[in-house]
């Protein structure tokens, strides 16, 4: 399975709730130009799922207006919360994107990489960490196949 953590793009500081906050002029320029990155080496039957905050979606529409908003990957969500809508290891595809937030993606990647379930590992604003997992000699690994940041692109 391929799991696609990808934090929404820069969003305005204030809005009338936390859910509400629209990504700013920047934002939706690190959110096109990291789109164009993933649809170039995303198959079509991968899955994306987005928080129902306005940022995560305005970010994900950049992709693709093929995707499923998840109440459960809202901001505050825990790593499981997100493992379990991916259904991660085996996944509900062979490729799921999550569009969410930080910390909660730094503690997937944190867990999964190096299994430390305390950590949360900085995800810049637009950043996108693609994971596998295989199976080496019997054993279940994790692996790093891409990490993206908006501003290298």
């Amino acid at each position: 399975m391929n799991l696609i953590l990808w934090r929404h793009a820069e969003a305005e500081e204030t809005a009338p709730t936390d859910l509400a906050r629209q990504l700013t002029v920047r934002g939706r320029k690190q959110a096109q130009a990291v789109a164009k990155w993933l649809r170039a080496r995303l198959d079509d039957d991968a899955v994306i799922l987005a928080s129902p905050a306005a940022r995560t979606i305005q970010t994900v529409e950049n992709l693709t207006d093929q995707y499923r908003v998840v109440r459960e990957l809202a901001p505050g969500a825990s790593a499981a919360d997100v493992l379990t809508a991916a259904g991660w290891p085996t996944g509900i595809a062979s490729t799921v994107v999550i569009v969410g937030h930080q910390p909660t993606l730094g503690h997937v990647a944190a867990q999964l990489l190096a299994n430390n379930s305390e950590s949360s590992w900085p995800l810049k604003k637009a950043g996108l960490w693609w994971l596998a997992n295989r199976e080496r000699d019997g054993d279940e690994q994790v692996v790093l196949r891409a990490a993206i940041s908006p501003d290298l692109l």
